[in-house]
């Protein structure tokens, strides 16, 4: 985002506030790391890839660790990068910034509609018979109404979202195993361990099902990045951030590694099928009647959770992009209380062409499949810009790199070790018909976007707005808010 105070006349109420607490940047991380993925999608991770989606998910969270690395040392090297558009911009160019800051809001924005989408669809399960406008509108109203007042409300908000995903995940962890250990027995056999591997072994559907688990489980990890966005917010950055961080490995373990295992371990993965929740099957085979309504409210809060997220980060990064004159100005405006409610206002009137996509037709659902798988390739357009500034850091600021508190571990060498990965989730994309359109989809919003660089770029308001704001970063002189 855009640091405030480009220039002398611009003030201090330019500036986002930190207003964000530990317990806040840390629940943040962990909400942004639990997509409703996990909760309704790895039905068919679990369906094509078999108990080899363990692997997947490890591998996946290894990777982006080093991706969220790269992102905390960067934003840690200059307090006045208020996101990763900022060093985008500062390191590789006004190019960067512009294609980075605008690819994340079009990421959110399209996750943002879904999520309402599904909000109406969880809704219509849990009151069946209402009309699906009224929890669509509805939702859009209570996340306005909860940003507009300061950014700490927005916090507390997904501090409780983030919460009631990670007792429903360590509810289900502590279920399935009492379950194990007691030999649960239930239609489809035994409650154990030994399920992992004998239906079949690790690897059921060979290498080609292993990969499809790529394809599917690469998008439940979209989100990981927000607590970069929240940075310009967040009180003491220099020890939250890297707390926040540090912990996602745990965090994918537990989470996801842990509940896949139970999941597997109780009930054979031959069972799963995609569309179905493993959470209320398990509840289900528990003897907990009302599985299907917990985890709709599990399930609903989720979405509510990536929702409220995408209002949040799609807000300041137009703040940012308007800062930096990539943006109309009126979206640079703060309020009294130091939120950016134009932005706001935006991002919530896109997300209530949601409630009217809801009306479109039968096919939504499929659409939508499609729309964020394009959602998710952006994101990892986003998250290569990451890593490809921090090459540009070490070679252009070795003496940054070299006095850095929080060094990402293996340096330029695992920089090129998870753009490898990046090709092979690409690769792993094109071997299935639905992802391969996506895919090919896809660089439609590039050529937008180039298109719209060529017209920003040359405009006065633009030059002279990102040269002040360089000059503003780069001048160390100038204390940081």
């Amino acid at each position: 985002m855009g640091a405030a105070g480009a220039s002398a006349d611009t003030g201090n109420e330019q500036h986002l506030r930190r207003a964000l607490s530990n317990r806040h940047i840390q629940l943040l991380a962990i909400g942004g790391a639990i997509g409703t993925g996990l909760f309704m999608g790895s039905g068919k991770t679990i369906s094509v890839a078999g108990p080899s989606v363990i692997f997947v998910y490890m591998i996946i969270g290894f990777m982006l660790f080093f991706v969220m690395r790269a992102m905390g040392e960067l934003l840690l090297s200059n307090l006045k990068y208020k996101s990763f558009s900022d060093f985008a911009s500062d390191l590789l160019g006004p190019w960067a910034g512009f294609f980075t800051g605008w690819t994340y809001w079009f990421c959110w924005v399209v996750t943002g509609v879904a999520d309402v989408i599904a909000i109406a669809g969880y809704t219509d399960a849990l009151i069946p018979g209402i009309p699906l406008w009224i929890p669509g509108l509805l939702v859009v109203v209570i996340l306005l109404a909860l940003n507009l007042p300061t950014v700490a409300a927005f916090g507390e908000m997904e501090f409780w979202f983030a919460l009631i995903k990670i007792v429903a995940i360590v509810a289900l962890i502590v279920t399935g195993l009492v379950m194990v250990f007691t030999g649960f027995q239930h239609d489809a056999g035994t409650a154990s361990f030994a399920n992992l591997w004998d239906h079949g072994g690790m690897f059921p559907h060979g290498f080609l099902g292993f990969v499809a688990g790529f394809q599917i489980a690469v998008f439940a990890f979209v989100g990981i990045e927000l607590v970069g966005t929240a940075a310009a917010e967040t009180k003491d950055p220099k020890r939250n951030l890297p707390k926040a961080i540090n912990a996602i490995p745990i965090r994918v373990l537990l989470f996801y590694v842990g509940a896949l295992i139970v999941l597997m371990a109780v009930t054979p993965w031959t069972e799963y099928v995609a569309g179905e929740s493993p959470f209320i099957a398990m509840f289900a085979l528990a003897g907990l009647g009302i599985a299907a309504t917990v985890v709709n409210l599990v399930v609903l809060t989720s979405a509510m959770s990536s929702a409220n997220s995408g209002i949040y980060s799609t807000s300041r990064m137009v703040f940012g992009l308007a800062q930096d004159g990539d943006a109309p100005a009126v979206f640079a405006r703060l309020s009294k209380r130091r939120v950016p409610q134009n932005a706001l206002f935006l991002s919530c009137i896109l997300l209530l062409s949601g409630v009217v996509l809801l009306y479109a037709g039968k096919d939504i659902g499929t659409a939508f499949d499609m729309v964020t798988t394009v959602s998710a390739v952006c994101f990892m357009f986003v998250w290569t810009i990451f890593l490809c500034s921090y090459l540009v850091y070490r070679r252009t600021r070795p003496e940054k790199a070299a006095t850095s508190a929080f060094k990402m571990p293996g340096g330029v060498f695992m920089v090129f070790v998870v753009l490898a990965f990046f090709v092979f989730i690409l690769w792993a994309l094109t071997t299935q018909p639905d992802t391969l359109t996506a895919l090919l989809v896809t660089p439609i919003w590039f050529a937008i976007l180039v298109v719209a660089w060529l017209f920003v770029r040359k405009s006065p308001h633009h030059i002279a707005r990102h040269e002040a704001h360089i000059a503003y970063l780069r001048d160390e002189t100038v204390e940081a808010d």
